[in-house]
């Protein structure tokens, strides 16, 4: 007999009915017990990409992430030909850079692009349909033969146009051919894709995307569920609605499992709320407040939290280089040690800094991070006395360090004592 039915007989005995109250009040809290199962999952088990890189449709090309690799290199081997320089521009440790560069260097030779958004809105513009109609069918070929020759990054898709008035026939047009392509090329909707969802001002435009997408399973026999989105928040009315209310809430789960990861528009948004060109920034406080309020609402969803970019671009001259990788490596660390685990990031000049501050982040935190999960797994507080929430956030930043390629899976095992099904499996579970 288990302790809680022996203190259930024992109180029964007292003549205070608690099996009697507990029957009760599960009762009375099934349905809010099922609610929450339903709408806070947890985390979904899989990798995050650590950033999303748009590139405007009629720019896209087979090799495309090839290519932003060789160029990324080729900007570090010209203005940081060293350790040293590199340290010296992004004011990171020469010892830390000295550590992280070698894994830099082979992440650019071997997976350059871990998130690649085919972009047919901002950053592409408004084209003629028999224009934007040819882009497409070109850039969903290319990414096909990148597919096909196992050179495409992991994760995949397009940013289509919205669902306002002006744009959402030929955000449907679009998606709906890029499909059709896919399926054409490849004979079935590849593993990693999603598309993303921009210019939202409501719920109901949330709820028609969901629509659309069982209608297009319908039509073109896919799986249902398997159209999946990204939702852009880059409207004030995507945060916070005229009741005062958190709209992006709301909106999370108005997709019906759909949506799989909230993006920050920087410089739409800061626009939106009246911020002067020259202080538009993913620093900016307006930034900040949107950014935590977007992060509550997916918290315990499974939905993933994506910061944006900085317009300020590593070219030009090597001082000028120097300064934007300053900038850039800085906004990275930023939104890492605010839990913003993914960014967008717009030229290949950003990627060496993207992939240094990111590994840096997660080198600096293992030895601490593995002691105390190891001293958790064994019991052994070792001075640090950590919850299970705690313990579970110690593992996820192992995991997420593992699956980035800043750490390495024997070094995590020798530090834990675990391998890494167990430490994904612990970085995963329920909690509470």
């Amino acid at each position: 007999m288990s302790a809680q039915d022996s203190a259930g007989n024992s109180a029964d005995a007292a003549g205070i009915g608690l099996a009697g109250l507990n029957e009760a009040l599960d009762t009375r809290l099934a349905d809010a017990d099922a609610r929450l199962l339903e709408q806070f999952p947890g985390e979904r088990g899989k990798r995050q990409p650590i950033h999303t890189v748009y590139v405007p449709a009629d720019r896209i090309r087979p090799g495309i992430a090839t290519e932003w690799g060789k160029q990324a290199d080729q900007a570090l081997r010209e203005h940081a030909p060293d350790a040293g320089t590199l340290a010296a521009a992004t004011g990171m440790s020469a010892e830390m850079v000295a550590e992280c560069l070698p894994r830099v260097q082979e992440k650019l030779r071997t997976e350059p692009i871990e998130d690649l958004r085919i972009d047919l809105e901002d950053g592409y513009g408004t084209r003629p349909d028999s224009e934007e109609d040819r882009h497409l069918t070109e850039a969903a070929t290319a990414l096909c033969a990148d597919l096909r020759s196992a050179v495409a990054p992991p994760f995949f898709g397009i940013r289509m146009k919205g669902m306002e008035a002006a744009g959402r026939h030929r955000g449907t047009r679009s998606l709906t051919m890029f499909l059709n392509t896919l399926l054409e090329e490849l004979g079935a909707l590849p593993e990693g894709f999603v598309f993303t969802l921009p210019k939202i001002t409501s719920v109901d435009q949330v709820e028609a995307t969901v629509w659309l997408a069982e209608q297009l399973e319908k039509r073109l026999s896919l799986p249902s569920g398997s159209l999946r989105f990204e939702l852009q928040i880059e409207t004030p009315q995507s945060v916070i609605a005229p009741d005062g209310t958190a709209t992006v809430a709301r909106m999370v789960h108005a997709g019906q499992g759909r949506v799989t990861a909230l993006h920050y528009g920087t410089y739409d948004y800061s626009a939106a709320c009246g911020v002067t060109a020259g202080f538009q920034s993913m620093a900016h406080p307006v930034a900040d407040h949107a950014k935590a309020v977007m992060q509550v609402a997916v918290a315990g969803t499974g939905v993933w939290l994506s910061d944006g970019s900085t317009n300020v671009l590593p070219v030009g001259t090597t001082e000028d280089v120097h300064e934007a990788w300053h900038l850039h490596s800085g906004l990275v660390r930023r939104s890492l040690e605010r839990a913003y685990y993914q960014g967008w990031d717009m030229h290949p000049h950003h990627l060496p800094t993207r992939y240094l501050a990111t590994y840096a982040f997660y080198r600096e935190a293992f030895p601490s991070a593995a002691e105390r999960l190891a001293a958790y797994l064994t019991a052994d507080s070792g001075g640090v006395l950590d919850e299970p929430a705690t313990a579970q956030a110690l593992a996820s930043t192992l995991v997420r360090g593992l699956r980035c390629g800043a750490l390495s899976e024997s070094e995590v095992s020798d530090a834990t004592g675990a391998g890494s099904e167990v430490l994904v499996g612990f970085a995963n579970r329920r909690v509470g």
